[in-house]
């Protein structure tokens, strides 16, 4: 079963990133980093917070180092260089990309890290717990904690929790982000 479970989540995952290719590569910097008004956070922010998060994310399920640095920070040009997952709309309201190009490569390059990490995990690690019990604050008010099992966030949560259902959250608020820089959805 845990080999069934891994395949599926391979697919997930490869097809979720199709989605993210499609809509940055049918954007252009003046869509991603178009400000509609105060409170609506703008496509940039969406799109570096998840995909820096997914970086991030990594790290914690494998202990392999984040691909953003200070050359990528350098490239890519991010206006506020921080994910904001600690931060509030009205600080991320300002959230831009620089160098969009450079984004997409970015964003290239965190894909096919996560999925080269899902082909090569053992189906075994699923059930490795990643995040013990009692949670750090950070984690506690977390939709992975309340997924959580009773020892804790294992390799599988993270995995469908902070890579896939979160990179689907944040496509569906690009999505609906588009409409509002004259650009249709992209699903069904």
């Amino acid at each position: 079963m845990p080999e069934l479970i891994l395949d599926s989540l391979q697919r997930r995952m490869a097809a979720m990133h199709s989605l993210w290719h499609q809509a940055v590569g049918s954007m252009g910097s003046e869509h991603v980093n178009h400000f509609e008004r105060e409170g609506v956070l703008p496509i940039a922010f969406s799109l570096f917070h998840y995909v820096n998060m997914e970086d991030l994310n990594l790290l914690v399920i494998t202990g392999s180092p984040m691909i953003w640095h200070q050359d990528w920070q350098d490239r890519v040009q991010m206006a506020i260089a921080d994910h904001g997952k600690q931060r509030t709309v009205e600080e991320m309201v300002d959230q831009r990309i620089g160098d969009y190009g450079a984004f997409t490569q970015y964003m290239e390059a965190v894909s096919a890290r996560t999925e080269a990490v899902l082909d090569e995990l053992d189906p075994a690690e699923l059930t490795r717990v990643v995040v013990p019990r009692p949670f750090p604050t950070v984690v506690a008010s977390t939709y992975s904690a309340r997924v959580a099992g009773p020892e804790g966030i294992t390799v599988l949560d993270g995995l469908e929790c902070w890579l896939y259902q979160h990179g689907l959250r944040h496509m569906g608020e690009i999505e609906l982000a588009r409409g509002l820089v004259g650009l249709g959805g992209m699903t069904s």
